[in-house]
């Protein structure tokens, strides 16, 4: 690593106002990458107007290779920090969803993070890594991270990603990158904001060098709002340390700890009344008085980079994850039409106790393979996961208690199923993978991987007494072929496989521990280029995917079984050009045909056949777009939209869920040299929408009407 000498070489690298940092890998660099060799090349100087990624910039979440993004056979995807900042971005799966055809698909039972991509959904096909590690979701929740004032970079890698991460990634893998240490002057920066329904906020980014061989950053951020539905206050901490201690150029150890403490609104949707939303209805929350949704999550990371030689080099991962997460709540809201009342019911405690050790050792070597330039990793990865859950199941509880709509009484939490412990769980996986690129020629790239995991679970169900267990064991391979047309132009072809379990693994109940893990396979052919002295570039993908063993049934009264089959084709394309005058534009847009197969159901002791069926929480187009300009020296301006179609709710295609298109808009202005004011306007045309339901279709969770947040930054 070099290092940075002299402040004004340092004050180069800030972003946006930000505080220093290493250049962003969403940077865009003058010199393009040399076609001839696999080595990167040094990206110096960065054009003002990119908010996105490069195609000769590395996507580490597509290939563990640090191969250029052009370089890689797939869709791959990076949000830079003054594009997650500068966006309107609320949380860190408010900025996924600015991605190419990522939704989200977020409610209170899945932590409020779970996505979906390609036809895919939830944390069993879309994966989220936190710095390149996993978190084996458990239950379908996963609550962290979420905070995106802690974020250097998201990088998405879309389709199969099981043979870089193994199972659970069919739809596309997220990797959240928190911010670095960095090497420079001491830097600081400080936010306070306020806005619509008293939202607060009080931020602290700091970073710089201690010594000669040590650097920090640390950042904290403080949230809470009263929220726009009544009872609908929220609040979160978050917290990001890292220390990093590099003694030469060719070593480097980081140990790093995130913590976030979040209570996010208490608000489990607004139900239909005979089928329509009323806007009378829209700010009520149904919820009971003394509700719980509380989530504390802990990551601790010791990372040591070492560089042998000029051929080899090392890298190794340790990681300790802890979450605890507590849900009391009355969740279903049902209209009685002979009674002109709602039913409110589903009272029901959980809480989730869930502790993971793991491991990453790997190898890169660059080498010669038959005469040819080529670069391989190989490495080991090991997990012990522990999870716990306490609840009022079985759920024995019948009805509920009826209340006026428009005049909801609180209520307070009432069941008649006892709480206590559930069930435990122990997991063990062992994978090994490797990874090879070898440039055929001047112009083709053969990109490959393989993977083999091994994974054990043990359950013991607390209230039957009983205990199960299972082996399940996978493998997975990619191959790519990559031709650069021109040193800008790549085209490229892939074929992948993957798989997803049938629930979570760590979670999986004795009757799905017997099920096998399904399996998928994809192939995708597409096109990266840049343009305009690097200054625009777009992307182009097509792909087909086909995900076999799901679990379906011959006849009313016969068992599942793992005989169905679930496809989806589509185009994905991208944007991003930095114009004259400080005008920018990133825009990007999905279509899609997802689709069952072959899927039949009981339903009312007769079979029936879903074939031909959307899968539940998919649109068939997404878009976003985003243009800003910069106004003078001092004023910089923001105007996007997003747009999500029509989603079904159930498999039979009979509820859904209407499309939206929501406009976003910001200011900033730089008052002083160190002083800069914004303004964040969300939903400016004050729409209503459903982003998604709970439950089933007649419950919807509404998207956030017209508000603002007003943020003051020093930087020091």
């Amino acid at each position: 690593m070099s290092r940075i000498s002299s402040s004004a070489t340092k004050r180069l690298a800030l972003v946006g106002g930000f505080a220093l940092t290493v250049l962003p890998p969403g940077a865009i660099a003058e010199d393009d990458d040399d076609p001839s060799t696999l080595t990167l090349p040094p990206m110096a100087v960065i054009h003002e107007g990119h908010r996105g990624e490069s195609p000769s910039a590395p996507a580490r979440t597509g290939s563990r290779l640090d191969l250029p993004a052009r370089q890689i056979p797939a869709s791959t995807s990076t949000l830079d920090e003054h594009a997650i900042s500068q966006r309107n971005n609320l949380s860190v799966q408010d900025a996924v969803t600015r991605i190419p055809g990522i939704t989200s698909i977020a409610n209170p039972g899945n932590g409020n993070t779970a996505l979906s991509a390609r036809g895919f959904t939830g944390h069993t096909s879309v994966m989220t890594l936190f710095d390149g590690n996993r978190l084996y979701t458990g239950a379908g929740t996963q609550t962290f991270p979420v905070d995106p004032w802690m974020v250097e970079r998201i990088e998405v890698i879309r389709g199969p990603a099981s043979v870089l991460y193994g199972e659970g990634a069919t739809g596309a893998a997220v990797s959240i990158v928190p911010k670095k240490p960095f090497e420079g002057e001491i830097l600081n920066r400080i936010r306070v904001g306020y806005g619509s329904d008293d939202h607060q906020q009080q931020a602290l980014d700091s970073g710089g060098s201690l010594s000669e061989t040590l650097s920090y950053r640390l950042t904290l951020n403080r949230q809470a709002s009263n929220g726009w539905v009544d009872r609908g206050d929220s609040q979160s901490h978050a917290l990001s340390a890292a220390l990093r201690w590099q003694p030469s150029d060719d070593l480097n150890v980081t140990l790093a700890h995130e913590r976030g403490d979040s209570e996010p609104a208490r608000y489990f949707g607004t139900p239909l009344i005979g089928g329509h939303l009323l806007s009378s209805l829209e700010e009520n929350n149904y919820n009971i008085r003394d509700a719980v949704q509380h989530y504390r999550d802990e990551w601790t990371r010791l990372d040591t980079d070492w560089n042998l030689s000029e051929a080899i080099s090392a890298s190794n991962q340790l990681y300790f994850i802890k979450s605890r997460r507590h849900w009391r709540n009355a969740e279903a809201y049902r209209w009685d039409d002979s009674r002109g009342q709602l039913l409110r019911g589903d009272y029901l405690e959980i809480r989730h106790n869930q502790e993971q050790l793991g491991a990453r050792q790997s190898f890169t070597m660059e080498h010669s393979l038959f005469g040819l330039s080529s670069k391989t990793v190989v490495g080991t990865e090991y997990n012990r996961i522990r999870f716990g859950a306490d609840n009022n199941a079985p759920y024995t509880d019948v009805g509920g208690d009826y209340i006026d709509p428009w005049n909801p009484a609180d209520g307070y939490f009432q069941s008649a199923s006892p709480y206590g412990p559930n069930n435990r769980s122990r997991t063990r996986t062992f994978a090994l993978f490797a990874e090879n690129a070898t440039r055929l020629s001047e112009r083709w790239t053969l990109v490959s991987g393989v993977r083999r995991d091994q994974n054990h679970i043990d359950r013991d169900d607390e209230r039957a007494g009983t205990r199960s267990g299972r082996s399940l064991s996978g493998g997975n391979w990619r191959a790519g072929l990559v031709f650069a047309l021109t040193d800008e132009l790549s085209l490229y072809g892939q074929y992948a496989t993957s798989q997803d379990g049938i629930n979570n693994l760590i979670s999986l109940t004795p009757s799905q521990q017997q099920m096998a893990l399904t399996r998928a396979r994809q192939a995708e052919f597409g096109l990266k280029q840049s343009f305009w002295q690097s200054r625009g570039q777009w992307t182009l993908a097509a792909f087909q995917i086909t995900k076999k063993r799901l679990l379906s049934q011959t006849a009313a009264n016969e068992p599942t079984q793992q005989i169905g089959q679930q496809s989806s084709e589509g185009l994905e394309a991208s944007l991003e050009l930095a114009m004259a005058r400080g005008w920018h534009l990133s825009a990007n847009a999905s279509l899609l045909r997802a689709e069952y197969d072959d899927f039949s159901e009981a339903v009312g002791g007769a079979l029936i056949s879903r074939d031909g069926n959307t899968p539940v929480g998919v649109p068939r187009r997404t878009a976003n777009l985003w243009v800003s300009k910069r106004i003078g020296a001092d004023l910089d301006a923001g105007l996007g939209l997003r747009y999500v179609d029509k989603r079904y709710a159930d498999t039979a295609n009979i509820g859904s869920l209407p499309g939206y298109t929501v406009l976003d808009a910001n200011l900033e202005w730089a008052a002083t040299r160190d002083i800069r004011i914004g303004l964040e306007a969300y939903n400016l045309l004050d729409r209503r929408y459903a982003r998604t339901y709970y439950g089933s279709a007649e419950q919807w969770l509404l998207g956030q009407p017209r508000s603002f947040l007003v943020t003051a930054d020093y930087r020091f």
